[in-house]
């Protein structure tokens, strides 16, 4: 089934939908406060600016005209609010360009008077224009805009730690709403490797939580419980079979006078006994110590016992510092139904089967690849090569075992924490990739 161009853990999928919910409402909730502030902001301002521009009329008011250029002499030095006479030539630009703009105008125009005109600026220059009348005569007050603004730049401080503390809270609940998730798919993994004695807790106060771990923990036992019934089974079985495997061996040698016969009996009574061993194999449990191993010494043990050059050639190339970690055993009994596929299936009857065995490094990794030059198995067939019983008899040549060789390499590789690949060769021949920890 093939993985999507974009994938994501469940902890980053859930940490980034709560971060945007919740980052989406202090944002919502920062403008919602802006809004609700903007009308009582605006009814103080202009509330604010009507009564300057009215004690502005009055001292303007009761002012002959030479005490009036005086006043406006004096107010025209002032650094907050200015007064001056307003020309008719005078260019000015609207206030109400945005909506506490307008709600400030509107408020202005009812306080003192709908000809009263309010500016952002007036010939460039910038600020907040009122233009009222005296008589005849109009007049321009010209205060600073900023202080009457509805900005966020003084409350950037709060919003920089809201979306701090949201996205630290969205962590911190995501990892609690997870972590039974994690330990479920860490349980489930160490099933899937054999370790059926993982546990998970049943005390934890969440109810669906803790039925989810209880029906795992019963699966787990059940699960250990086949495993130990397959394994006694298999084992009885096993043991059942040899003996009167034995008393067949013995028979046919004393009481088959014809030669060929007692040695094709012979071989019929070898092949059954190897497909028990092999099923004992496949059954063994998966008790291992790992502990550094010189690689090259395994492959040359393996492969000293195949002696029979009419049958497999092996030729290594391990060199002879390479540690890995693994279990002496099991390593072995990988390389042995290795070379025992290679002799069974990579040859012919005009040469034997020739193996070729290399190691190499890939970071933390020993890339051991164990290579035949026979006719290959086709891609429809590859997936199913470590299937327990399955042979590939159309691919590969006379298929006399139980189907069990490449199965045992496959779970033995996992019991010790590798990786295998299984391919078709450049050139002819099947090849073997396992993956093992570097030891130093």
């Amino acid at each position: 089934m093939p993985r999507p161009h974009l994938a994501l853990n469940l902890f980053w999928r859930t940490f980034a939908l709560l971060a945007l919910l919740l980052a989406g409402g202090v944002l919502a909730w920062q403008q919602t406060f802006k809004v609700l502030e903007a009308e009582p902001r605006a009814l103080e301002s202009a509330q604010q600016l009507a009564g300057l521009v009215n004690l502005s009329r009055v001292a303007l008011s009761d002012s002959d005209s030479i005490n009036r250029v005086a006043v406006l002499s004096s107010l025209a030095r002032s650094e907050t609010v200015q007064v001056r006479v307003a020309e008719a030539h005078d260019r000015w630009q609207p206030y109400d360009a945005t909506g506490f703009a307008k709600q400030l105008a509107a408020e202005l125009r009812g306080r003192l008077g709908p000809d009263t005109v309010v500016a952002r600026s007036v010939n460039g220059a910038p600020g907040l224009w009122v233009r009222f009348s005296i008589g005849d005569d109009a007049y321009w007050l010209q205060t600073s805009a900023r202080p009457l603004s509805i900005t966020s730049s003084g409350n950037s401080w709060w919003l920089l730690i809201a979306l701090i503390a949201t996205v630290l809270g969205s962590a911190a609940i995501t990892r609690l709403i997870n972590q039974p998730l994690r330990d479920l798919s860490l349980a489930a993994h160490r099933i899937r490797e054999g370790e059926y004695d993982s546990v998970l807790d049943e005390s934890t106060r969440t109810s669906e939580i803790r039925d989810v771990n209880m029906g795992f923990n019963r699966m787990a036992r059940e699960l250990a419980k086949m495993e130990e019934d397959r394994t006694v089974m298999l084992a009885g079985i096993s043991h059942d079979l040899r003996t009167p495997l034995a008393r067949l061996r013995l028979e046919a040698e004393m009481s088959v006078p014809d030669e060929q016969a007692r040695q094709f009996m012979a071989q019929d009574i070898d092949q059954l006994d190897a497909i028990i061993h092999k099923f004992m194999d496949y059954a063994r449990p998966s008790e291992l110590q790992l502990q550094p191993l010189l690689l090259g010494e395994l492959v040359d043990r393996a492969a000293q016992g195949f002696r029979d050059p009419e049958q497999i050639r092996i030729h290594s190339s391990v060199a002879a510092d390479l540690k890995v970690w693994a279990d002496d055993t099991e390593l072995g009994r990988v390389l042995l139904n290795l070379f025992e596929n290679a002799r069974r299936y990579g040859r012919t009857p005009e040469a034997a089967a020739s193996v070729e065995v290399t190691a190499g490094l890939s970071g933390t990794w020993v890339c051991l690849l164990v290579r035949d030059f026979g006719p290959g198995v086709p891609l429809d067939k590859l997936a199913k090569l470590t299937t327990p019983f399955f042979r590939g008899d159309a691919a590969r040549t006379a298929a006399n075992g139980a189907g069990l060789g490449l199965a045992i390499v496959e779970k033995s590789v996992q019991r010790l924490g590798g990786q295998l690949e299984i391919g078709n060769a450049d050139g002819g021949g099947l090849f073997a990739l396992i993956k093992l920890q570097k030891a130093s």
